[in-house]
């Protein structure tokens, strides 16, 4: 489950193929739990946080608009020009990971997000709600780009994808219960009920800097001679793979805003049905995410469940689509499908990007490399809500399969263009040895 106000780091914990197959519970425990060490300390980390982002989340816009008064226009052009800002910033925030440290930069940026979340709780007018939307969102993008450098700095190449997945799992964990929180505020609706929720992300924020501090150090990765090198906005494959994976993340408002809208404007299916497949989309993850990432293992493996992914997104479009203008039951059947397939497809697709962002990252430009990989995410949430409206209640039909189709497309594209891009890592990796 991915959600739509702020970039979530694709992060995880544990091997896959530590993975206990012994009995259902022990296998679902190990998509939740990672080995013990540091890929434990990580998933606490992340756990702690989207704790907190859960009750943001689902308590943000109310706040902002019945409590502090905002316009609700003034209040999306606020988080509009935040996440904009926070996606120009995310990649000189892991530079600086790459240079002073990954550890040490992200502890720095957690406390940053925090005390970002606090402003909120003073804030009263339009201008400080927009500085601190785009503190809180530059915090949050850096702090995504320096927890995978740290990844990558103290798991190996081949564990990543896997230990990516358990921390997606975490994410939807937290995510569930941090919006339990949240839909009691929103029970209570009174000011201190959400001044609350805003506060518990904040020190959910501290947390997870504590949680950080007790890793491991990583030095920094970028060479003194290459700190004034090409950076990753002149990698031009790169910047391919992140614009197609970019295209492929413009599902990512389905489930907050395409959905309900289509149930809503297009179905006789029952409102509530919302509902049920967002506990859908996010239990799934949490259970089957670990094992749908266990096949990736590389770039031809990560190109083939993207390609996949694509297909099956392709299908649950078409699904989606027949519950138009059929009778309530059918079109709840219709929907449900479609909503398994499409989890499937998120899932395959962020098993096989999360292995692509890595693999053709240079090794001491991590942080940097992530940091503009992740602004797909902030580009396609920016992008996503008006693309879907427009496709999905505005054309119908013809905008499912056209969506679906866009998606096919971008999936096989990721093929040569990875293919591209290794033949530039492998160009990089030997020129050393020719200079010399």
């Amino acid at each position: 489950m991915v959600n739509g106000i702020g970039p979530l780091p694709a992060a995880s914990i544990g091997s896959v193929e530590r993975v206990h197959r012994t009995s259902s519970v022990g296998s679902m425990t190990n998509s939740l739990v990672p080995p013990a060490g540091p890929q434990r300390v990580l998933a606490l980390a992340q756990l702690s946080n989207s704790v907190g982002d859960g009750a943001y989340y689902v308590t943000s816009a109310l706040y902002f608009t019945h409590v502090v008064g905002l316009d609700p226009a003034r209040v999306g052009l606020g988080l509009t020009v935040g996440w904009a800002v926070g996606s120009v910033v995310g990649v000189p925030l892991g530079r600086l990971a790459d240079r002073r440290g990954a550890r040490g930069t992200a502890v720095l940026l957690a406390l940053a997000t925090g005390l970002a979340v606090a402003s909120f709780l003073v804030v009263r007018d339009f201008v400080p709600f927009v500085l601190a939307a785009c503190a809180y969102a530059s915090a949050q993008s850096g702090l995504a780009a320096a927890r995978q450098a740290l990844l990558a700095g103290l798991v190996s190449a081949g564990e990543r994808t896997g230990l990516l997945a358990h921390l997606q799992a975490t994410l939807n964990a937290g995510l569930a219960v941090g919006a339990g929180l949240g839909g009691l505020a929103l029970h209570a609706g009174t000011r201190a009920a959400y001044l609350g929720v805003f506060a518990v992300d904040a020190v959910s924020f501290v947390g997870c800097a504590l949680l950080l501090l007790r890793l491991p150090s990583v030095a920094p990765r970028v060479p003194e001679a290459k700190r004034h090198g090409p950076g990753v906005l002149r990698d031009r494959p790169y910047a391919v793979i992140t614009l197609l994976n970019t295209v492929l993340l413009l599902r990512m408002p389905l489930l907050s805003l395409g959905i309900p809208l289509w149930i809503a404007e297009r179905t006789a299916a029952p409102t509530w049905l919302v509902s049920a497949l967002f506990v859908l989309n996010t239990g799934a993850v949490m259970v089957f995410q670990v094992r749908m990432a266990r096949g990736v293992t590389g770039l031809a493996s990560a190109t083939r469940a993207v390609r996949r992914s694509g297909w099956v997104m392709l299908a649950a479009c078409a699904v989606f689509a027949l519950s138009a203008g059929a009778s309530p039951w059918v079109a709840v059947g219709a929907l449900v499908v479609g909503a398994v397939l499409q989890v499937v497809a998120e899932m395959g697709q962020s098993a096989g990007s999360w292995q692509l962002s890595f693999d053709l990252a240079p090794a001491e430009r991590v942080g940097e490399y992530q940091g503009f990989f992740g602004t797909g995410v902030t580009v396609a949430r920016t992008l996503g809500p008006l693309v879907l409206t427009t496709l999905l209640v505005e054309w119908g039909t013809p905008g499912w399969l056209l969506l679906g189709a866009v998606t096919l497309g971008a999936s096989y594209a990721m093929g040569p263009a990875t293919r591209r891009a290794a033949g530039r890592v492998e160009t990089d990796v030997r020129r050393p040895a020719l200079v010399n």
